[in-house]
């Protein structure tokens, strides 16, 4: 059975989100001062942890990154825009070493 969960998160430039296997995420927004991804979950399913990457409006993009576009959310009353991706970076790389997979996710 699906149900909705909220997960909030922190504006950092990476968050990592523990989460059921298969969630559907539906929109990231602000819930009063707090940024928040909500999605459709199976409880029951194993958790994992899912990798996003939140980058501000002009912030440059590391095009090296296996990105997909999640949403776009504002906070301060629309003073800073933010634009979330999952990054499936670290599950698509063959063949890399654990010092390289280190060396691109700090």
């Amino acid at each position: 059975m699906l149900t909705i969960y909220k997960y909030q998160m922190n504006a950092d430039d990476v968050i990592v989100v523990e989460i059921p296997k298969d969630a559907k995420i539906l929109t990231v927004q602000m819930q009063g001062e707090t940024p928040c991804i909500w999605a459709a979950v199976n409880p029951d399913a194993r958790k994992v942890e899912r990798r996003f990457r939140m980058y501000g409006t002009g912030h440059p993009i590391d095009e090296n990154l296996t990105l997909e576009y999640i949403d776009t959310f504002q906070m301060h009353g629309g003073m800073l825009v933010f634009h979330l991706f999952e990054d499936f970076t670290i599950q698509t790389l063959d063949n890399v070493t654990p010092l390289e997979i280190a060396a691109m996710t700090d």
